[in-house]
């Protein structure tokens, strides 16, 4: 069967594939308990629902303007106005399907083929099969435990080539949950305007922060706004996942050329939705603290809690809902008869013998760590952590 060789080459995601193994298990009435989840267990706010109710009994059900209505544009420049110093006109604001859309559209406006974007790992599984979709080529950037996951600009200046245009940065990051500071997000700038790239700044989790702030790379002055591509949406702050909103600001030529991808690739996305977003976005703040603040007490359990147990270990991290555990100690040990070799192997052997479903992060370019997502009951926590505690012990940690 004759097949595009560039799709061939996209992976599948591995959060979406230990999702899928885990709610398979779950329906045939195994009891598994799940942590591969990337969004809030909460449900989406009454007043958002009452406005998506009010849209449809309004007649708000026909074709908007593929970049999104001027309502909802309107709303996002305002957002980034009050909540992040920066100023853009509706223009520059693109309305998509999810944040995961809003950079398909930014890779494809700023990449030819062979341009190189530096993509620092632990990274979200989708980046680099993004850029290689858009004919580009992923240049991969480690950023260790010890350095808590953060890249500096000394290791940039190391993967710089003639053929790189963009580097991507994630703030509060999935899957580490580790935030950067005022001092090396300025640091960064600073290489980005050096070097005359631009940088991709995913920001959907600003709002899930436990300790320091959110900073936008783009507050920095106009020359690194100049060259910035924020990435954002609802999905995680006002835990509305299914209704697929993301939005993206940008300079004025990239936001058209976005804007006239999406237009052939989906059209608008979902009018009932942007009228929902326009309430979540002009609304108060109530239930996202609330929110925060569950999220904050289950990441200081499970924290403490796996570095309690023997072989396993955690760094605390700052925002999200993620926590990557290390399982090295783990590697090249027998469980359950498994020679284990990689995170995969983990995960499997942990899932099959303990029925506990983890993301194993080799697709997020660090193979000695898996994520925990903690957005999840405070119960569930408790008992897959007991269910990890005895799986170890069982053989021999």
């Amino acid at each position: 069967m004759y097949l595009s060789e560039k799709a061939k080459g996209i992976k599948a995601s591995t959060t979406l594939a230990i999702d899928s193994k885990f709610k398979a298990m779950k329906a045939e009435g195994i009891d598994v308990v799940g942590f591969g989840a990337g969004e809030p267990d909460f449900d989406t706010p009454d007043y958002i629902k009452k406005a998506a109710i009010a849209a449809i009994e309004n007649g708000q059900t026909k074709y908007t303007p593929a970049a999104g209505t001027m309502e909802l544009r309107k709303a996002v420049a305002e957002k980034f106005l009050r909540e992040n110093g920066l100023s853009y006109e509706p223009s520059q604001i693109i309305i998509s399907n999810g944040a995961k859309h809003s950079l398909v559209n930014a890779f494809m406006a700023i990449l030819n083929p062979g341009d190189e974007v530096i993509v620092p790992a632990p990274f979200w599984v989708s980046y680099t099969e993004m850029v290689k979709l858009a004919d580009g080529v992923p240049v991969v950037v480690t950023a260790t435990e010890e350095d808590n996951f953060k890249i500096s600009v000394e290791a940039l200046e190391k993967a710089l080539t003639d053929k790189t245009r963009a580097v991507i940065l994630n703030s509060p990051s999935n899957p580490t949950g580790m935030v950067y500071t005022e001092d090396e997000l300025k640091a960064i700038a600073d290489f980005i305007v050096a070097h005359d790239l631009y940088v991709i700044s995913d920001e959907i989790y600003e709002h899930l922060i436990y300790e320091g702030k959110h900073i936008s790379i783009a507050s920095f002055g106009e020359e690194i706004k100049a060259r910035t591509i924020i990435i954002n949406g609802v999905s995680k702050t006002y835990a509305m996942t299914g209704w697929r909103i993301g939005f993206a600001a940008a300079p004025q030529e990239i936001a058209k050329v976005m804007a006239n991808v999406q237009s052939h690739a989906s059209s608008n996305p979902n009018s009932i939705a942007q009228a929902a977003t326009v309430a979540a976005l002009s609304g108060g703040r109530e239930e996202i603290e609330t929110m925060r603040k569950a999220f904050c007490e289950r990441r200081n359990y499970m924290v403490e809690r796996i570095n309690s147990i023997n072989g396993v270990s955690c760094k605390k991290p700052q925002g999200a809902f993620y926590v990557l555990m290390n399982i090295s100690a783990l590697k090249g040990k027998t469980l359950a008869g498994k020679l284990i070799e990689s995170s995969d192997d983990f995960a499997e052997v942990f899932l099959n013998e303990a029925k506990v479903a983890v993301v194993p992060c080799s697709g997020f370019g660090a193979d000695d760590f898996v994520r925990w997502s903690y957005a999840v009951s405070m119960d569930t926590i408790k008992e897959g952590l007991d269910r990890l505690e005895a799986f170890l012990q069982k053989n021999g940690f």
